[in-house]
């Protein structure tokens, strides 16, 4: 049960880096483009955006390896922990008057990864 459970949360991480990588990258930078930013805060903020995505692919590809070589698992924990605390911090940010992250879905797919990836190990 523990490789499916790893696998859905690489296809989880992969698919989202898909996305946000792809579409999301191209919304987010028009939107960056708009604003009257300094370059260089621009260019800042698009490095963020790709970190993320980074992130996502490198958690999936991570995740892909333990499920199919039991023995790295412990490769599984700083992943699992960095999902459920990114969670956190949009969830934080939800309650702290953020409302318009609840419509984005990076809180709730870092949770399900974080989840999957917990009830894995």
């Amino acid at each position: 049960m523990s490789f499916y459970l790893f696998l859905m949360a690489a296809a989880v991480c992969v698919l989202s880096a898909w996305v946000h990588g792809v579409w999301g990258r191209r919304l987010y930078l028009g939107y960056i483009k708009q604003t009257n930013l300094p370059p260089r805060e621009k260019a800042i903020s698009a490095v963020s955006w790709d970190v993320f995505t980074t992130m996502l692919l490198v958690s999936g590809g991570s995740l892909a390896f333990v499920a199919f070589n039991a023995q790295a698992i412990w490769m599984a924990y700083p992943i699992m922990i960095m999902h459920f605390m990114g969670a956190g911090i949009f969830f934080a940010l939800m309650v702290k008057g953020h409302k318009e992250l609840i419509a984005l879905p990076g809180a709730y797919l870092m949770s399900t990864v974080g989840l999957l990836t917990l009830l894995a190990i």
